[in-house]
């Protein structure tokens, strides 16, 4: 899921991490500063391209001070690069001058840094937890029971097929029911070859491999149920499990049958959208994050429905993806019923409304959302897929260490275009996690 973690980036220049985040500690609120630290993730732009004073967290912070008169939270935007923003949060932990408030992503990215941040648990009201969703992507360990390391904001963002309706009518095929399985989209790419002028059945800019950490996402979730990935991190499933091999062997099938272009190993996620803009392919696998910029270009002559599992799957119609943002407290922070308070705010649900009806990439994860929020015409399919899921599968690439993630993205490239099978590329996977156990 490595795309839907590049927000929008506002830097802050040479960045001291002696930054004095965290204020001097006052019982009445009243004079206190609260430093939050956000890497582009909810201060990203809004369809007319600005980011301070219509930005989410922008809007929600001054509604906060006006709530608590005298209080002044000190917004303060990262780079939005995920590995320097992160060497940066810890090394300004170990100081203990870091925020009081981390923005960051879910999965590795918080529990990671678990040794920093306070657990919530008991903060949030029983109301408050059973409404909103993505709590096991913030405990440590993954596990029900681990410390609650933050509060997942938004529904997340979900990897998706899209597909260019003129191609689909020129190919005589009809998507309004959408393909069941990921063996009746490669049927329809077959169908659609030699039918649609110069374009491909299925436009792959592949280069970095994140196409194969989404479409992987799906038919491993699909044949596991969701918390696939969360038992191969606590090694309750090895990663050469068949599910693995057989997921590879289906994804790596459209370039083995000539459905996408020749090119797909060597060019760049970049061009992913361009090119399905430009018609170059009949089917582009992304994720909502395309939504914006795919109405804007293509209005409503694009539509879009899950990537489909594989035949015989325990879980038909798993969707991968999850939340992507997560809200921590520092555990060093000298302001936390402060912090606590302001997460507390974020957590209601018209507040979470605020933030989709901005941004319109991803529903609220909240059971109480306010849906006619949701404008964009992709968006509002994706809801109704997302409401309707049987498993939410949170993805490989969210779970994994980092050097296990980086390797991932490698053999994605590799296995696609048949440089790698199926069965090395696990076994180099888990030869990797195995090594960072014992590192």
């Amino acid at each position: 899921m490595k795309l839907s973690r590049v927000g929008a980036i506002v830097a802050t220049g040479a960045l001291a991490l002696g930054l004095a985040a965290c204020s001097t500690s006052s019982d009445d609120s009243a004079s206190t500063t609260l430093t939050v630290w956000d890497p582009g993730l909810l201060t990203k732009k809004t369809d007319d391209g600005a980011v301070a004073d219509n930005s989410f967290l922008n809007i929600a912070v001054d509604q906060f001070e006006k709530d608590n008169p005298g209080v002044t939270v000190d917004l303060v935007t990262l780079s939005g690069d995920i590995s320097k923003d992160a060497a940066q949060f810890q090394a300004a932990s170990i100081a203990g001058n870091g925020p009081d408030v981390r923005i960051g992503y879910t999965g590795g990215n918080t529990v990671d840094y678990a040794d920093f941040l306070e657990d919530l648990d008991g903060v949030f009201s029983d109301e408050t937890m059973s409404d909103l969703s993505g709590w096991n992507t913030v405990r440590a360990g993954y596990a029900e029971d681990g410390a609650l390391l933050g509060l997942p904001y938004g529904g997340g963002s979900y990897f998706y097929v899209f597909y260019n309706k003129e191609l689909a009518e020129q190919a005589g095929i009809d998507l309004s029911t959408p393909p069941a399985t990921w063996e009746d989209l490669v049927a329809l790419g077959q169908q659609a070859k030699g039918k649609i002028g110069d374009a491909v059945p299925f436009w792959t800019p592949n280069q970095e491999g994140y196409v194969g950490a989404w479409v992987m996402a799906a038919l491993v979730g699909g044949q596991l149920g969701p918390t696939a990935f969360t038992d191969m991190y606590s090694g309750k499933i090895p990663l050469t499990d068949p599910a693995m091999v057989a997921a590879y062997d289906a994804y790596a099938q459209p370039y083995e049958l000539g459905l996408t272009n020749p090119d797909a190993g060597s060019i760049g996620n970049s061009e992913q959208l361009t090119g399905f803009v430009q018609g170059k392919g009949l089917f582009m696998v992304s994720g909502a994050w395309e939504n914006g910029a795919l109405e804007e270009a293509m209005g409503e002559n694009a539509g879009v429905f899950p990537i489909p599992t594989l035949a015989g799957s325990a879980y038909p119609t798993a969707l991968a993806g999850g939340p992507n943002v997560s809200v921590s407290i520092t555990n060093y922070s000298e302001n936390k019923d402060l912090a606590k308070k302001f997460l507390q705010y974020l957590a209601e649900p018209a507040t979470i409304d605020q933030y989709v009806e901005l941004f319109q990439t991803e529903p609220s994860n909240s059971a109480s959302a306010d849906t006619s929020v949701i404008t964009n015409y992709y968006l509002k399919s994706e809801a109704e897929f997302v409401s309707s899921t049987d498993a939410v599968v949170y993805p490989f690439d969210n779970v994994m260490p980092q050097s296990v993630i980086d390797l991932f993205y490698r053999l994605n490239a590799t296995v696609y275009t048949g440089q790698t099978t199926p069965e090395d590329a696990v076994s180099q996977l888990q030869d990797a996690y195995e090594a960072e156990l014992a590192g």
